[in-house]
Parts: C-alpha cells; structure tokens; sequence
C-alpha cells in the first residue's frame, strides 16, 4: 500500500511502472487491459450495461466462428473483471469504515481438516505402530484397539470420502477413536490401584503420540495458535487481502482504489456514506413517485415498503451519529479570503431557525513547554518547570499566549519579582510544533536587551473541526463555515452549509485576497471562497464536498492537461497528494467504479455475487467449515448488506441455494446453519419480522418455497444415505440436527407443528431406502473382498452368507454406536430399519440355507453368530428376524439331537461290548482329526460321533483336529478311565456344551433342550453303570483265588468309570424341577449301590485268597494225622541229619500279595474315599475271619509254624493298612484285639515249650522294621 506521505515524484514514478505493468497482458495475454480512455468508458450499472463499449465483431469472411467465439468469450471476462472491480469497492468502503456491524466474537471454533495427504500419512503412521516400527510400548489390548480403529475407520471408503468433501479434522478422527476405545476400556477387569479413567487417559496419550508421529509438537501447537487467531478476528488489512483473493483483484489494483477513494481518510469515508444514505432516501422518494414497488403478495405493503426503506436509513443515520467524531485529515488549510454575501450571518442577527451560538463553541487544547536561553549572570524563576510543559484549555479558536519572564528580588523590603520581558504568541492548529526561539519585549530594568526564549506550542483543534480555520462540524449530519475573531469564544460569522453545491470557479476579477478561487451554491445565491495556492483550494473544496453530502463531485479544471503535459510532475507540485492518487486511478481506468453511485446498483445481484464467492474461497481455505464463513467474512458480509439495504430474507435465500449447491455437489455442510438460515427464511415469509421488515415480496415467497422443496429433497437424501453422510457420527450432532430440520421443513408454518406422524411417515420412508442402499453396499463389498465370481457351491455359498452376516453385525453395531443417540426420538424406526436391513439378508440366507445338503450341520455356526448378537439387542431379541431364524433352526436342531442321541446309545452298546478295559492314556488318541469350514467363527464344541446310526447316512457334525484344550483337561483330570466310557461322557458334555452355546432364546424351547439333554444322560450314565458293574463281577469271579492274585488294571479301570460317573452325574444330570431331581438322585444311588457291591466283591475276592493261605496252615493243628505224622518224621530224621524247620513262604506270599494290591488300588483308582472304604472293609473282613479261625481252635494249642504264619500276617497287614490311612478305630477293633491276645498268648505258650520263637513274636521291633524296608 503506497504511502499517503510519499513525494510527488516518487508517486509518478509508480505510476509509470504500474502502467507498463497494465498494458503489458495486451499483446501475450487474452485478458483485456484495465486502462480506458474516455471514448470507451462505461460505468458498471445494470440500467446501463447495454452502453459498455466492445470490440467490434470481425466480419464473417474474415473470422472464424472460433474466433468470435474467443472474442464474446473476452468480452464476457472483461464484464465480469470489471463487476468484481466494483463490488470490490464497495466492499473496500465497507471495511475502511463499518458502522453496523463488528465481528462477532462468539462462533464456535472451527478445526483444521483434514487433506488426503495427511490421511495417508496419518494411516503409515498407525501401520508402523502396528508392525512395531514405533518406540510406544502399549500392552495388547491397546494394541487390538489400535487395530480395529485401523481397519474399521482408517481404512473406511466413508472415511476416505469424507476427506474429499472437506468435512473431517483431526478432532474428528481423536473423537472417534475415544468413542471407540471406551467400551472396550469399560470392559476391561478391574484392577486395585488403577482406575480405569486413568487407563482411558494413557491410551488417548498414546494415540496422539501416534497421531503426531515425529513432528515437533511446538510447532503444531504454533500452527494451530495462528489458525485460531485468524480464525477469531482480523485486522482491515487482512480482511483487504481476503476479499482481493474471494474477488481476483490485483494488489497494484487495490494500491490504486484504495488511495483514490481515501480509504484512510476517515471524514472522506463517513461523507461518502452520507452521500449513499441521501440517495437511497432519493431513490425511495422516486419509487414512491413513480409507483415501481416490486411485486409484493399484498398491495397493502407497497407503502409500507417506503416506511422501511426510509426506516432502515434513519437507522443507518443514527448508527453513523452514534460513531465518534473522527479528526481532521492529513492535510492542512489555510485561511481562506471571501467575498461579502448575505448568506453569511452575522452572530449579532440569529434566527431561531439557524445554529445558536452554544452549538459552535468549540474547545481547543494548549500545550505550552518552555526552554529558556539566558545570559548567565542573571538569576530568574518561571511558572513552568524547566523542560515540562503545560497544559491549558480554550474556546477561542485565536487565542493570545503571553509569557512573562521575572527574576527573584534580593532587596530586603522587596515585595514581588521584578520583570524582565515578555512575549505574546498567537497559536493556530496549523503552527509549527518544534520548539522556536522566540524574541521578548524587554523592561527598562533588563540588562540584556536581546533576551530571547524558546518554547513549544502546540494547539489541537476539536475532533468536529474538519478545516481550520472557518469551518466547524456541529454532528455528522450538521457542517457550518464560521470566522472568528482574535480571543473570542463565539463566531462573528457563520454559514451553514445544508443545501450547498461546492465546486470550483474560474478566477474572479476584481477580488482580491487570493488567486484559487471556488464557490458554494445554494438556490441562485452563491458565496465565492479563494485561497492562495492550488493545493490549498483542492483540500478546501474536499473538506466541504465531505460537508455538503452532494453527488456531484468537482474535478479540477486543469489537473487532466497537467498530468498530460510533459512538464507534469513539477506542473503538478501545488496540487494535493489525495488529487494526485484520485488522477493515478481516472488514468488507469478505475475511476468510473470510484465514482459510480452505490444507488443506481442492484445490491441484491452484487452481494449474491460476493456471497458466492466467499463461501467458495471459505470451503476452500483449511478449515472444516461446513460452510460457516470465518468472523471477518461474517463482518464484511453484514455490513454490506445494511449499508447496502441488501433484504435479509434474500440474503438467506441466497446463502441457502449457494449451500444446497454445494451439498448437491457433495460437499459437507452443516445442518444447523441450514436450519438458521431456512428458520430465518421462513419467518420472514409467514410475516414475523425476524429482521424487522414487514413486506414480503413474491419472489421472496416463490423462492423460499423452491429452497423449501430442495432442502426436503437434500434433507430426505441425507437421513436415507445416513451412514455416508455421516460416517461414524461425524459431524458431531449433524444427523440429530438434520432431523430436527427435516420436522422444521415440514411445518406449514412457523405455527403450527406438524403431526408426528407425517415426519414419521417420511423418515420411516428414507430408513426403508437406507436399509436397502446399506445391504447393497455390504454385498459388494463382500463380493469385491472374497473375490468369487461363482458361488453356485453350498459350501461357497454358506461361506459367502456367514461373511455378509459378520458385516450385518458391523454395521448394526455402527449404527448403534454412531448414530442411535440422533434417532433417539425416533428409537423404534430404528428397530424398524435394523428389521429391514435383516431382513434383506435373510433372503439370501435362506437361499443359502436351502441348497445345503440335510446331512451336512456347517450352517450351526451361523446361528450362533446371528443369535449372540440378537439375544444382546433388547430391541432386535425376539424380533421378527429372530423368530425367523429360531424358526428356521428349530427343526435342524430337534434332528440334530435326535440323531446325537442314537448315536451316542449305539456307541455305548457297542463299545461295552468290545470294551478291553483299558485304561485311556490321551483323550485325543480316540477322536478323529477332522477338519470343519473355515469361518472365523467360535466352533460349537460338537463331538464327532464314529459309528452311524443304522439305516441312515448322515454325517453328523466334526469337531475340529486339536490337542487337548485347556478347558478340556479340567473336566478330565483322570486318564485312567476306559475308552468307551470317556468317550461317552465327552460326547455327552461336548453334546450339552454345544446346546448351551446356541443360547436358544426362546425360554420353553430352550428348557426343553435343557431337560431333554439332562435325561438323556441320566439314561445314559445309568446305561454304562450296569454295563461296567456286569463287567466287573464277571472279571473278578474268572480271577485267581490264591495269593498269585494281583488287581487287573481293569478292575480299576472300572472303579474310575464309576467316578467318572459319579463326578459327570452332577454336571450332566443335575436339574431343578421336582422329578428329574429325584430321577437324578435315583442315578446317584444307583452309583452308590453299584461302587458298594464292587467293594464287596473286591473284599469277598480278598477273603477266599486268605481262606485259602489258612486252608494250609491247617493242616499243622493238633490232633490231626498229618500234624503227628509231620512231626514223627522230623524226629526221627533229627537225629541222624539236620532237617529244615518249615519256612515262611506262606506269609510272605500272602504279604506281599496285599501290600501289591494295596499299591494297584491307592495308585490307579482315583477316588479316594472308594479306596478308604475298601482298605476299611478288607482289614475287617480279615481281622473278622482270623478270629473266627482262631475261635474254632480254642481248645487247641497252635502249631509253632502256625503261630509264626498268623503272626507275620498280623503285624505286617495292621501296619500296611495303618500306613495306608485306616482309622485307629477300625484298627483297633474287638476282632483284632481278640486275635492280638491269642496270638501273644500263644507266643509265650510256645516260648516254654520249643525253647523260643526264633525272633517272630507280637512285639515290634526295629529288626523287622529293617526287614520290612
């Protein structure tokens, strides 16, 4: 911007170097130069664009069509340049000098979007994070949440597209992903010292570490600090620089208005707006005049329309009143010289009618600052400090300054200062403001008759004082030129300058006192000013043009032939810097759009035209507004408008079909400022004066109904392409917001609501297209993904199906998710929509359903997956999707188990029919590997089931090849038990596991799955008890019955079926209804029975091997022949050689018999109370028959090798079987104390008479400990 201060030369100098700069484009460029001359000069003014001066047509013969075409195309750009020229002076005016409006400073802030370039970059960084390219340390679940919002949302086409319609920022994406990770922080276990708030924290610091990647985080916060200052408020240069940049001005263009309009000159820009407002008064009066009203839809506004018209500018005046009077301008005037004319009044002969002499008293401010230069022998004192200054008020506008200078009295009876000179300056606003030297009048008494003194006086002028020295402003509306005399408050003189023309005059003979002279005109009587130069003249006539308000505004005379001439630059020296950039523009063709009269405009089409210009350049600059305009274009366009007389109702009109447009084009706009605009709109239409204005015009109604008609369409569009026009909730509120104007748009009136079920009706329509657009689009996309151009095949086919139900889910959840809150009015078309949309997909999962083959049981999974996921939906649990699928199912499950359960009874025959008893080492090791479909699905745990059912062929559902799970090995923590009953209690609980997964939602159905599956395996557990109690006995009684004897593997193996029984019993069979609970308590004692006769026989088996190892030593009792013929032969044979006594062979092997079995039992039954029970039962049994044998031989005396069996089998079973955790009590029972005292007894008998018992005896001793070990 050029220097209002610069010097003439420097000044032309720019002139000529712009000026090649214009012509330039004319020989390299299609672009016509903005220079004119007078002949093709044509003011831009609608009345006349007939009148614009263009090229002439090339004739046909010399021309091509494209070459017109090139011409007309030129023509066109010039018009359009030179209507942006002069919009954009008048939005310059608007800027230089608002008096309406501020900018606002409480729109919400809007954010920076998000480029296509920063989305992919945002996506490298969030893959890197995720391959582990990053330093962030992050836990898995944070990791997996990552991961989801990177597919889910970051990879999103909606995401993607709502990048190109300038709609997304980065809070956008960080609001998303808080969203998205709450959940899943919400479900997370709690853990003692960590609250989960915390946890959300963390992670949200980690995603802006993630976000931000490795730029400096100063720096973003430094960009982001700029953008929301401009963003708040901008200074007039800036808003210059926006509004060249919305209109395509040039800056040496802008250089050249803004200097020839004085946008810097204060006065010349509230003049300028006087002018306006007197010509739209004008204008009113003509249309009233004339009878050209536009057409309103009542014949009764047509004067109200004049009311308003006049309203608005007396608005606009008391607006302007109410600004504070500005100073003066630049520039300086001297006193002018003038003839006598009676227009002048003398302040002696008032009338009433004209200024009273209060209304030009004005005040003036002195600063006085002294700065004495003496001779130094004198002493002296002044009011004033040294080298301050002093401040005085007057409200003479000729004031008289006198300074005295004293020196200080040394006499003893000297009563006041003595003085030394003194000097009378008369300050004007205009005097010098440095300080000068300055001669005083000396007394007689001074020693120095050249005493001078320097001072500095400065004297302001009032702000309602625009020329010095005659002229004054009483208000912005009210101008008087008024003569002072010297020291007077009041004028002597005073012409007001209401109705006056100013212009200048040729040089006046016979007048002297000046050589520039012009003249004020008003109804034939004429006052004629002079000056004494040009420039004096030039700023005369200015100030009072400001002053006067008239349209006509004087050029002068000479300035064009000095400009032209060759001499011009030192020709030109006298005229004013504001007449030399005024000149600049004329030669550059700018000063018919300076000139032009703002009144004979169209304002309604121009700031149509500024309107949609700007809001381009907003949805183009780096913030996602949504087609709020920024404060500062907020300003500018508010101004415009009122100074302009622009109507509210078609400025909204306007701004709604640039913004329905721009939504049509695809570009994001937010729905609330739709809605303030239509409400604005319509309230205007139904008459309720939102801006004050009470006429309607027809065009006005006839618009709004078409805007009404397009926002419907747009707005319907909208809520049925939801998920696309607001992915993921985005804009924040935008779809709550488009409801509610879809109910405003419906409303006949302001008044009268409409009822809820019209907008029922309509959303319920958009929803049903929704649903329909949505599974489309996810079909699609599943076929694009699995890349199957064929899915003739079942199994294709169901895979395809269990795909696009995975991507059902998703979306319901998205729905749920982003979208439900803004539906929450209308909850239950949601439940509609979500009905619909299933139902859409459940045409094609029947058709998939149907070519399944019925021995095939792949689809379970798809139910599962359906189910979960509706049972969880309070709205969609037992809806008619739901009920379908339970339909659907309900059949195939009824088979399903039916089948299980022959099968499972068919294996449970067979299988005890070979059953080897031996004892399962891997679980795994008898199921098959087979594999089921791939699914990406929780597999239902159903077992595989090996043998067929007779007189079908089916294939009944695989489980999947597997080690043993881990949930597996907590049910069977025995691996001892047989094939056949493993087998069958897996496939049982696999049979009841699958069942319960399925979470059948009907409550009957589901009990009676329920209680079918507990009888079921009551039947058969209680099938396999008898089973392997049958086996049992028939193994034991083929068993050998000495004490070569030793506990088959099978023999436990069978006891372990029977806990296994017992423990699956509880978990397969329990129920709470009254008889299944005692059929349940039936099978529990059927076990019990069952383990009791097995013990009982076990002991039974014990007992016949010790009978047999008694059976022997009877043979030694007394009496019998073989006991004196055993005897005799020893004797006899003593005597020559040495005979062996007998051994202990029987008791050893019977010893070690028990204690094998006592090892067999405790190491491979896994029930301990079983075998407690046993041990209890066979210590009794033998304690109980060794005391019945020793009874029948009361009267006789034990055999030496008897009495050493019986003791050895005593005292090792009572220590086995008290180291096998046999009670005391059992221990020490009657039978054994009975035996016990016999024994020791017969120890002491048998000690007398053979002389001793070789160390066997009753009592413990360490000897046999070591034995034992």
């Amino acid at each position: 911007m050029l220097d209002p201060s610069s010097s003439e030369e420097e000044s032309d100098g720019i002139v000529e170097e712009e000026s090649r700069e214009v012509m330039a484009p004319q020989s390299g460029s299609s672009r016509i130069s903005p220079s004119r001359t007078s002949e093709s000069s044509d003011r831009l003014q609608p009345a006349s664009r007939g009148s614009s001066a263009r090229p002439s047509s090339p004739s046909p013969s010399a021309a091509s069509e494209q070459e017109k075409e090139d011409v007309e195309k030129l023509q066109k750009e010039e018009e359009e340049r030179k209507k942006k020229l002069q919009l954009y002076v008048f939005v310059m005016r608007c800027i230089a000098y608002p008096f309406n409006a501020k900018q606002p400073t409480d729109m919400a802030r809007r954010q920076l979007k998000i480029t296509k370039q920063q989305l992919q970059t945002t996506k490298d960084r969030f893959e890197s994070f995720l391959k582990g390219d990053t330093q962030i340390v992050a836990d898995e679940a944070f990791i997996n949440a990552v991961q989801s919002y990177f597919e889910v949302f970051l990879k999103s086409d909606r995401v993607a597209k709502m990048v190109q319609t300038g709609g997304l920022s980065a809070l956008d994406c960080r609001e998303v992903f808080k969203r998205h990770i709450e959940k899943r922080v919400r479900s997370l276990p709690e853990i003692d010292g960590l609250s989960k708030e915390t946890v959300l924290s963390s992670w949200m610091a980690k995603f802006d570490t993630i976000y931000r990647g490795d730029e400096d985080p100063r720096k973003a916060q430094q960009r982001m600090t700029a953008s929301a200052a401009s963003e708040l408020i901008l200074s007039k240069d800036q808003l210059y620089e926006m509004f060249q940049q919305i209109l395509g001005i040039k800056k040496f263009e802008h250089q050249l208005l803004y200097q020839a309009c004085q946008l810097d000159n204060l006065d010349e820009q509230a003049a300028q707006i006087r002018r306006e407002l007197d010509g739209r008064l004008q204008m009113a009066d003509q249309i009233a005049r004339a009878g050209k009203f536009p057409k309103f839809v009542s014949k009764e506004m047509e004067a109200m329309y004049i009311e308003e018209l006049k309203s608005s500018v007396n608005q606009l005046m008391a607006n302007l009143e109410s600004m504070p009077v500005s100073k003066g301008g630049e520039f300086k005037l001297q006193k002018l010289k003038r003839g006598h004319n009676t227009s002048i009044i003398d302040m002696g002969q008032e009338d009433e009618n004209q200024l009273s002499k209060s209304d030009v008293v004005l005040s003036f401010t002195l600063e006085v600052r002294t700065v004495l230069k003496l001779n130094r022998s004198l002493v002296f004192m002044c009011v004033l400090s040294w080298g301050t200054q002093g401040d005085f008020t007057t409200t003479h506008p000729l004031p008289a300054v006198k300074v005295k200078l004293f020196t200080e009295s040394t006499g003893v009876l000297a009563l006041e200062d003595k003085e030394l000179g003194r000097v009378v300056l008369h300050p004007t606003p205009n005097s010098p403001k440095q300080a000068e030297l300055h001669k005083m009048t000396v007394t007689k008494a001074c020693p120095d008759q050249d005493l001078k003194i320097k001072l500095a006086v400065r004297m302001d002028k009032p702000q309602n004082m625009k020329a010095y020295n005659l002229m004054g402003c009483i208000c912005q509306y009210t101008f008087a030129v008024c003569s002072y005399r010297e020291k007077k408050s009041e004028p002597q003189e005073l012409l007001q300058l209401d109705g006056y023309t100013v212009d200048y005059t040729d040089p006046q003979p016979g007048l002297d006192g000046g050589r520039a002279f012009f003249n004020a005109v008003k109804e034939g009587d004429t006052v004629i000013f002079a000056s004494d130069d040009e420039q004096d003249r030039i700023l005369w006539v200015q100030a009072m043009y400001r002053a006067t308000g008239q349209s006509h505004k004087p050029v002068p005379p000479t300035q064009v032939q000095k400009l032209n001439s060759k001499g011009g630059a030192a020709a030109q020296m006298d005229a004013p810097i504001s007449q030399f950039y005024a000149d600049r523009a004329q030669k550059h063709g700018m000063d018919e759009f300076i000139s032009a009269n703002p009144c004979s405009f169209d304002h309604a089409l121009l700031f149509k035209m500024v309107q949609r210009l700007t809001l381009d350049h907003r949805l183009n600059d780096n913030f996602a507004c949504l087609g709020w305009f920024s404060p500062g274009q907020v300003f500018v366009l508010d101004e415009y408008c009122a100074r302009n007389g622009v109507r509210g109702c078609h400025r909204h009109l306007c701004y709604l079909g640039d913004l329905l447009e721009r939504a049509d084009a695809g570009l994001m706009i937010d729905p609330t400022l739709l809605h303030y605009s239509f409400a604005f709109c319509a309230s205007h239409v139904h008459g309720n004066r939102p801006d004050g204005l009470g006429t309607v015009t027809v065009e006005e109604k006839e618009r709004f109904e078409e805007i009404k008609e397009r926002l419907r369409v747009l707005l319907e569009n909208q809520i049925t392409n939801f998920r696309y026009c607001f992915p993921f909730g985005r804009p924040e509120g935008a779809l709550k917001a488009t409801l509610s104007l879809l109910e405003r748009v419906l409303m006949k009136d302001i008044v009268t609501p409409v009822p809820q079920e019209e907008v029922k009706a309509v959303i319920r329509k958009c929803l049903e297209q929704a649903a329909q657009i949505n599974y489309q689009h996810i079909t699609d996309y599943a076929r694009e993904e699995e890349n199957v151009a064929n899915l003739a095949t079942p199994a294709k086919k169901l895979e395809h199906v269990i795909r696009l139900a995975e991507l059902v889910i998703e979306v319901l959840h998205q729905n749920q998710d982003h979208h439900a809150e803004a539906f929450a009015w209308w909850s239950d078309l949601m439940v509609e929509h979500a009905e619909n949309f299933l139902s859409l997909y459940g045409v094609e999962m029947d058709a998939a359903l149907e070519i399944q083959s019925p021995e095939s049981w792949d689809s379970f999974p798809l139910f599962q997956l359906l189910n979960d996921f509706l049972r969880a939906d309070y709205h969609l649990c037992n809806g008619k999707f739901h009920k379908h699928l339970q339909d659907l199912y309900a059949p195939l499950v009824v088979r399903y188990v039916d089948l299980m359960e022959s099968s499972i009874t068919q294996s449970i025959h067979r299988g005890f029919e070979r059953e080897s008893w031996e004892p399962v080492k891997s679980l795994t090791s008898n199921l098959p590997n087979v594999n089921l479909p791939n699914v990406n699905l929780q597999i239902p745990k159903v077992p595989n089931l090996p043998v067929p059912v007779a007189g079908l062929s089916v294939n009944l559902p695989q489980m999947p090849s597997f080690s043993t799970p881990s949930w597996m090995a907590a049910i069977y923590d025995s691996d001892n038990g047989s094939g056949t009953s493993e087998d069958l209690f897996w496939k049982l609980d696999a049979l009841q596991t699958f069942i319960r997964d399925l979470h059948w939602p009907e409550e009957e159905f589901a009990k009676h799955l329920d209680n079918r599956m507990k009888l079921m395996s009551s039947d058969m557990i209680e099938t396999s008890v008898k089973r392997t109690k049958t086996a049992f006995e028939s193994k034991l009684a083929k068993s050998s019955r000495s004490t070569d004897f030793r506990i088959p593997l099978s023999l436990c193996t069978m006891f372990n079926v029977m806990v296994d029984a017992k423990d699956q019993s509880a978990k397969l069979c329990a129920m709470e209804m009254g008889q299944e609970k005692q059929y349940h308590s039936q099978i529990d004692e059927l076990i019990e029975e069952s383990v009791k006769d097995m013990i009982s026989l076990l002991v039974a088996k014990f007992m016949v091997i010790l009978e047999s190892v008694l059976a022997k030593i009877s043979r030694y009792d007394e009496g019998t022949l073989f006991s004196s013929f055993l005897s005799f032969t020893v004797k006899a044979a003593s005597k020559y050689v040495d005979v062996p006594k007998p051994g202990m062979d029987v008791a050893d092997g019977y010893v070690t018999f028990v204690r094998h079995s006592q090892d067999i039992l405790r190491d491979k039954v896994n029930e301990e109370v079983y075998i407690e029970r046993l041990f209890d039962q066979w210590f009794t049994a033998t304690m109980n028959l060794l005391a019945t044998w020793l009874t029948e031989r009361m009267e006789q005396q034990l055999h030496v090798y008897q009495l050493k069996i019986l003791i050895r089998i005593v005292k090792k079973k009572y220590r086995d079987f008290r180291l096998q955790g046999v009670l005391d009590s059992t221990l020490n029972s009657k039978a054994y104390d009975t035996v016990r005292n016999r024994l020791i007894l017969e120890e002491a008998t048998a000690s007398v008479r053979e002389g001793g018992m070789q160390g066997i005896s009753m009592k413990d001793s360490d000897e046999e400990d070591e034995e034992d070990d």
